[in-house]
């Protein structure tokens, strides 16, 4: 393996982490401006409040994105162990 085939394999794995990250980082990301919004709106400083929705709204992210996520890594995987970009 040269350093070229390494430096692309090693930024492949950081992009494919970049884009399995990123809907559950997502939804947390909503969740929770959802949540101060409503905060703000109705005066409401419970710290529950805006952990709890969030937790079981990655969860949910979670689950239903898991085929999706599985199939990048099996992808990604079979690039590796191949040898071919």
């Amino acid at each position: 393996m040269t350093i070229d085939q390494a430096n692309d394999l090693v930024r492949d794995a950081l992009i494919l982490m970049l884009l399995l990250s990123l809907p559950i980082l997502g939804a947390a990301l909503v969740i929770g401006l959802a949540v101060s919004i409503f905060q703000a709106v109705t005066q409401i400083q419970e710290q529950t409040l805006s952990f709890v929705p969030k937790i079981i709204g990655m969860g949910v992210v979670t689950i239903l994105v898991t085929p999706w996520v599985a199939t990048l890594i099996v992808e990604f995987s079979k690039r590796m162990f191949s040898g071919h970009g």
